[in-house]
């Protein structure tokens, strides 16, 4: 590999990195400029109803972004069919995520932008993680990979159960739920809300693992 082919590909990787930093300072920005919305509770899609619109579509572009540079930086690099199915199914996330910054939750097309950018890492970050951990020179970071491959479903699996005892304890309590259903103004006695704090939980892990992916590619090279 050329210089030239080395310098592009750091780019990509420092990219990428820089993406993910930066929907992760603008999603801590809105929790201080937001505090309305309830992180123990209320989506991170939800912001876009508030007075920042502009700041949460900045999250998922950058969001977007950094999945669809990291999948320009593997696509190279990874050799297995399984992989290169797993650097796909990461584009797909991506394209997900910048649905969601183009789309809220009053458009119809939000819970498509759902279904392609959260189901699909986790099993792209499995495909390309172990794939990864196989290659020469990648062994010194084989754990840091495989936990934060791992962290991706167990954070999905988590806000799921989240989201289920939630809707469960309003429906007990008798809100209506459902898109076309007004958001709660709080949280009734005897509710365990805790989802909001899983969403954000579900973020971090995705985003960590585009940055754990990223900066090990850096260190190998």
């Amino acid at each position: 590999m050329n210089t030239a082919a080395i310098d592009g590909h750091q780019a990509l990787a420092i990219g990428s990195i820089g993406c993910a930093v930066v929907a992760c300072v603008a999603l801590l920005a809105l929790h201080v400029l937001s505090p309305e919305f309830q992180p123990s509770w209320r989506m991170v899609s939800e912001y876009a109803l508030g007075r920042h619109k502009w700041l949460i579509t900045l999250f998922f572009a950058a969001w977007g972004v950094s999945s669809l540079v990291l999948a320009a930086l593997l696509w190279p690099l990874v050799e297995a069919g399984w992989a290169r199915a797993g650097v796909i199914l990461l584009v797909v996330s991506g394209i997900g995520e910048l649905m969601g910054g183009l789309f809220d939750m009053k458009h119809a097309a939000h819970g498509l932008a759902f279904l392609l950018g959260v189901p699909t890492l986790p099993i792209a970050a499995l495909l390309v993680g172990y794939h990864l951990a196989t290659l020469g020179g990648w062994d010194p970071h084989r754990g840091a990979l495989l936990f934060a491959s791992h962290a991706t479903w167990i954070s999905l699996v988590l806000m799921a159960i989240a989201m289920f005892v939630m809707m469960a304890g309003f429906r007990k309590a008798g809100f209506p739920m459902g898109p076309d259903a007004p958001v709660p103004e709080r949280v009734p006695d005897g509710v365990i809300a805790l989802a909001g704090y899983a969403n954000r939980g579900l973020v971090a892990c995705y985003l960590a693992w585009l940055m754990v992916v990223a900066r090990a590619f850096l260190a190998v090279r």
